[in-house]
């Protein structure tokens, strides 16, 4: 009888410490755990994207972003098609054009240049599509674009805010901005596009930003990876910094015009682009829109487009200026992996800030910590995204403490 009242009293402890321990289970999942789907994997921001294999060479690695959803952005152009058709204008304050009454284009001399205003006109019969980092070239300094837009047709004279990536140089060059066909990289556009502050941005062009590392300096580690195979020539920071003040004028371009570090750039990028086509030629029934990008193994950018049209127009562009990010950044050949990049592709979470032109489009700034995401939206006919941006700014994880 004894024996049995024990062994009941166990039970029913026992009972209790299960129940006690379901209580104690938290509710919510921590910050840091996986928000996974069905089938365990990362769920990433759009449904319907897929990250395919990577592409490394050297330190940079580029994550594929594929989707069997292709839309049709024909109705769009992009600034560069604009200003070399002529559909588009930009020109200095103080040259503003304007259409007379009878459709002609004229001049308004009401005004003086501004550093950071540009006007641009879009006189063509597509929306034109602006992303934050593209170059302009004329007027009195260089620019670039300070914040992705879509403008209408047929829009008034457009006061575009800017930065400049020329400082030194106030001077008349052409009347009209040309395209330049250039993406600022990485760390200058991240100073644009989520900072929208002048002088950081100077500070990136100078090479100045904080948590960019040195080309010079290499980690040896061990890899089963294409990236050890032809080495491109690497440049540092301080370089590139150099090449910029010794144009006389600070320019941007000079990046590119510069030798060796013009070749240095060209030799990389073809060598990437290489290898990014012979990896995403057969893909059955799934177009690329988009890349994720990662500098060693930090993931920290990614530009995806609404197609797989848009991403080709900006792919020569952007790659270039992803290139130019990697030869200033340490040379730590161990890449990121598929779950990293996957994880970089959560939905966002943090504080959120809104712009809109009711019927043209919807910028949206979603940040929290280091990570910051931009949506440009259109919204005429039906909104849907035209570009996604997700940036990892500020401070690199990459400590000088690690490189030998």
């Amino acid at each position: 009888m004894q024996t049995s009242r024990r062994k009941i009293l166990g039970i029913l402890i026992a009972s209790v410490l299960v129940v006690a321990g379901a209580l104690l289970v938290p509710a919510k999942l921590p910050r840091n755990t996986c928000a996974c789907g069905a089938g365990g994997e990362t769920q990433l921001a759009h449904p319907g994207w897929r990250l395919a294999a990577p592409i490394s060479y050297e330190n940079l690695t580029i994550f594929p972003v594929i989707t069997a959803q292709d839309a049709d952005t024909s109705e769009f152009a992009t600034l560069d098609e604009a200003l070399a058709s002529g559909e588009a204008l930009i020109s200095e304050q103080g040259s503003e054009i304007r259409r007379s009454r009878e459709g002609a284009v004229v001049p308004n001399y009401s005004q003086g240049p501004r550093v950071n205003q540009l006007v641009l006109i879009n006189r063509g019969k597509r929306p034109l599509i602006l992303l934050a980092g593209e170059v302009v070239s004329g007027g009195k300094q260089d620019r670039v674009i300070g914040k992705d837009r879509i403008v209408p047709i047929g829009a008034a004279p457009l006061p575009l805010d800017v930065f400049c990536v020329e400082h030194g140089r106030w001077t008349p060059g052409a009347v009209e901005f040309s395209a330049a066909q250039t993406m600022v990289h990485p760390s200058v556009r991240d100073k644009a596009a989520v900072e929208q502050d002048q002088s950081q941005v100077w500070a990136a062009v100078r090479g100045e930003a904080n948590g960019v590392g040195t080309a010079t300096q290499t980690v040896t580690v061990e890899t089963q990876t294409e990236a050890l195979a032809a080495p491109a020539p690497a440049i540092s920071r301080s370089a590139v910094a150099g090449a910029i003040q010794e144009s006389g004028t600070q320019s941007y371009q000079k990046i590119y015009e510069y030798s060796p570090i013009g070749t240095s750039v060209e030799t990389f990028t073809q060598e990437m682009q290489r290898r990014f086509a012979r990896q995403t030629a057969d893909l059955k029934g799934e177009r690329v829109v988009g890349v994720v990008v990662a500098f060693g193994q930090e993931v920290a950018w990614s530009d995806i487009f609404a197609s797989s049209r848009l991403f080709e127009a900006y792919w020569p562009k952007v790659l270039r200026s992803y290139v130019v990010e990697a030869m200033t950044r340490p040379r730590i050949r161990r890449a990121a992996s598929l779950d990293d990049a996957r994880d970089f592709l959560r939905p966002a979470t943090g504080h959120i800030e809104e712009e809109t032109e009711p019927g043209v489009y919807r910028w949206r700034k979603q940040a929290e910590g280091r990570l910051a995401e931009i949506e440009l939206d259109a919204l005429d006919p039906k909104p849907f995204t035209l570009h996604w941006l997700r940036v990892l700014h500020g401070e690199s994880n990459v400590r000088p403490g690690y490189v030998e």
